[in-house]
């Protein structure tokens, strides 16, 4: 687990910065990064006293992201105008579940408009449903009725298939393929997603927190394309092609825990799964982001699955 970060007090800030919650994490990280670049004052709540390498130039005030003190938690908020939350779990991992990340988010949120936080943007998931029999997008959706329901301004941001530097998903799949004899498929790999750029998800939050109305907003990138395709681009692009099997489900989530199990890590859960074949990351708007993976995948060929990334050191140790 991440060292906590002790609640001490910290110097208070002028009105009018912005908070975001994870800014030195995947998504966070970029967000706080176009703040900057605008000439905001930022600061980040975080969980974790260390600042990871690779994040010396996001120059921003820290905070304990604590859950347990209430109080600490609306001080750190007090007198910004826009709060980003990018706060959430991707799988059930030791005593922490999607249902305890709803109950920090309300707490989060509550803790936002006690300090009169401005305005929210939430950084959610593509096709989130109250009914899904997914805990993971069901989790979602009820963090959006806490947002809505906050008395504040918000804006919902719902991304689909998020690439870019410093992401898990995208960098594992090629360094899987960079190692392996096969590589498998699930099901017929006819299924389709919808990659979006993380530059292209922080331009839209940032966007979303201009507008007056309320809103709800899928950032997804220009193109469509099967898994399948998005494999085969992986492939092409770290110039190297194994055999391709195509699988059951159930075979690819056993083979991943093999894998996991070696690495000591979470490489790909049964709900992940389940969600990419039913295309929940693909959007049914006008895409806004505009930038091609195809070009990133050839820009970041030489780096990309080089070193494997796992989300447990990452986000638990």
């Amino acid at each position: 687990m991440e060292p906590a970060m002790e609640p001490v007090a910290h110097p208070s800030m002028e009105p009018g910065f912005d908070v975001v919650t994870g800014g030195f994490s995947y998504t966070g990280r970029f967000i706080a990064r176009r703040l900057l670049a605008q000439e905001r004052r930022v600061r980040t709540l975080v969980r974790s006293p260390e600042q990871p390498p690779g994040t010396e130039d996001i120059k921003v005030d820290m905070a304990p992201l604590q859950f347990t003190d209430r109080s600490a938690l609306v001080e750190s908020l007090r007198g910004a105008d826009v709060l980003y939350n990018t706060y959430w779990v991707r799988f059930r991992h030791g005593s922490m579940s999607f249902g305890e990340a709803v109950a920090n988010t309300r707490t989060l949120i509550g803790a936002a408009a006690e300090a009169g936080v401005r305005k929210i943007v939430h950084i959610s998931v593509s096709n989130p449903s109250i009914d899904s029999h997914l805990d993971y997008y069901a989790g979602k959706a009820r963090t959006e009725e806490i947002v809505r329901g906050s008395g504040l301004r918000w804006a919902i941001v719902r991304p689909t298939l998020v690439f870019g530097t410093g992401d898990i998903l995208v960098n594992n799949i090629a360094w899987l393929i960079r190692r392996m004899p096969i590589f498998l498929i699930p099901g017929l790999g006819g299924y389709r997603v919808q990659p979006v750029a993380v530059e292209d998800v922080a331009e839209i939050a940032t966007w979303a927190a201009e507008q007056s109305d309320n809103l709800i907003v899928d950032a997804a990138g220009p193109d469509t394309v099967t898994y399948g395709e998005f494999v085969e681009g992986i492939a092409i692009a770290v110039g190297r092609r194994p055999r391709f099997v195509y699988t059951s489900p159930r075979l690819t989530l056993l083979a991943g825990d093999v894998v996991a199990w070696r690495l000591r890590d979470v490489m790909l859960t049964k709900q992940e799964l389940q969600g990419l074949m039913e295309e929940l990351l693909v959007s049914h708007e006008k895409p806004l982001g505009t930038r091609r993976m195809d070009n990133w995948l050839l820009t970041n060929a030489e780096t990309l699955g080089r070193t494997y990334a796992s989300e447990l050191d990452r986000h638990w140790r």
